[in-house]
C-alpha cells in the first residue's frame, strides 16, 4: 500500500538530519507520497543544518511554506482524508504550546487544529518531553546541553490527552506507525 502523508516540520534544529534522512527512506520505500509542510523557521533551520536541498528532493512538489495560517490552503485536504496520516516532527516547543492551548496561527498550528476535527490520524514528536537536561547537536557539529521546562512537558502531556493525537518519543517511532498504517 502506498501511503499519503502529510508531513509538517517546524524550526527545530533537535533530530533534523536524523528525521530528513527517515523521511527520505520512507518516500523511497513503498513509492510512499510524502507532501512536506514548513513552517517559516523550520526553512530556516534546514539551512543551518545544511539538509534544505536534500529535503527538496524527497517529494515531487517542492516543499510548502507558511505563509499563514491558511496560505498555502492543507487543513481541507487533511481534515476530510486525502492523507493517510499528518505527522508533525519535529514540533518545537512553542508550536506544542499553541496546539497545547488551541491557537491556530500558523499553516502546522491550524492544519493541527483543523485535521483534529477531522478523522486523519495525527502523529507529533515534540522536543522536549521530559524535565532535565539535554543534549542536542549543533550544526557546526557541536554538542550543546539544554534544560527542559516544566510548562513545556506539560503541554506535552495535554497534547497526550486529545483524541486522535499520537505523542511519539523518539524519531525511530516514525517506522512503527509508517509500518502500521501499511497492514491497515
Amino acid at each position: 500500500m502506498v501511503l499519503k502523508i502529510m508531513w509538517g516540520i517546524t524550526g527545530s534544529g533537535d533530530y533534523m538530519p536524523e528525521i530528513i534522512k527517515i523521511m527520505k527512506e520512507i518516500s523511497e520505500k513503498e513509492n510512499n507520497k510524502i507532501t512536506i509542510a514548513l513552517s517559516k523557521e523550520a526553512v530556516r533551520v534546514t539551512k543551518w543544518y545544511k539538509v534544505w536541498k536534500e529535503l527538496q528532493t524527497i517529494s515531487p512538489k517542492p516543499p510548502i511554506i507558511d505563509e499563514g495560517p491558511n496560505m498555502p490552503f492543507i487543513a481541507g485536504d487533511l481534515q476530510y482524508g486525502k492523507y493517510n496520516l499528518f505527522l508533525i516532527a519535529p514540533l518545537t516547543a512553542n508550536s506544542t504550546a499553541k496546539i497545547a492551548h488551541g491557537i491556530a496561527d500558523t499553516l502546522i498550528t491550524n492544519a493541527f487544529a483543523q485535521c483534529a476535527k477531522g478523522k486523519t490520524p495525527i502523529y507529533i514528536l515534540p522536543i522536549d518531553q521530559e524535565t532535565g537536561t539535554k543534549t542536542t547537536i549543533l550544526p557546526s557539529g557541536e554538542k550543546f546541553e539544554l534544560t527542559i521546562r516544566e510548562i513545556d512537558v506539560e503541554n506535552v502531556n495535554k497534547i497526550k490527552t486529545m483524541k486522535n493525537i499520537t505523542v511519539l518519543k523518539n524519531p525511530e517511532e516514525i517506522y512503527d506507525i509508517i509500518k502500521k498504517q501499511i497492514i491497515k
